[in-house]
């Protein structure tokens, strides 16, 4: 038997079709229910529990418990880059499952991953801040700048307070819909709750789509030029 790390046992896991729609379902943050999470499965609560005590087991869910309530939600940020990847790895190869409607091209524009921002506008962010010179990207990594923390002060972002945090400031993320990199980490959240806080954009209920009022995308824009 060969030794280390066991991907067959993590590989099990999200191979099964309903645990794989559970963790979809909450690659957009939230916490849910093990009702919601049978809905989104398509499953009785009976085979949902036993399906979410697996995964719980197997690091990548954790519990949140309020009052009586119980809560699940991904365990970590590691396991929302790993379901993301594996979607882009998915959509490499062809392996989509398409729903028609007027969702989809506000998805593709603009959606949380997890707990940053994705999509169309994701990539512009990543891409104007590399451009500028606010971000140095060597091979994967990406690096803060000096030029790029006084940008994003300026903006109202406490940098310090990022750099504290024990996740990775920077780092990068490989987009599903543009098949390019989005920014993650601890400033990748930090900017979409930039724009959330600030009332610039929401989240759609029951839904990971991000969506800009006309002055949030208007400000976004500027904040955020096309790179040459």
């Amino acid at each position: 038997m060969a030794e280390g790390p066991d991907i067959a046992r993590i590989a099990s896991l999200i191979g099964d079709p309903a645990r794989s729609n559970m963790l979809l379902a909450l690659i957009g943050g939230k916490a849910l229910t093990a009702t919601e999470l049978a809905g989104a499965a398509g499953v009785t609560l009976q085979t949902a529990s036993s399906h979410l005590s697996k995964l719980e087991d197997g690091g990548l869910l954790a519990q949140r418990k309020q009052g009586r309530h119980r809560y699940f939600a991904l365990a970590d940020d590691q396991v929302g880059v790993m379901i993301e990847s594996l979607m882009s790895f998915s959509a490499t190869r062809g392996h989509l499952r398409h729903r028609t409607g007027p969702k989809e091209p506000e998805l593709r524009k603009a959606r949380i991953c997890y707990d940053h921002l994705a999509g169309d506008f994701g990539v512009r962010m990543l891409d104007s801040l590399i451009a500028r010179g606010a971000i140095r990207a060597e091979d994967e990594a990406l690096t803060l700048t000096a030029e790029g923390e006084t940008l994003l002060a300026g903006q109202g972002l406490d940098i310090a307070s990022l750099r504290a945090k024990r996740r990775p400031l920077c780092r990068g993320c490989l987009d599903w819909s543009e098949r390019r990199t989005h920014l993650a980490g601890s400033l990748g959240a930090a900017l979409l709750s930039h724009f959330l806080d600030r009332g610039h954009a929401r989240r759609v209920e029951e839904s990971r789509i991000i969506r800009f009022s006309p002055e949030g995308e208007r400000r976004f824009l500027a904040m955020f030029p096309a790179a040459d």
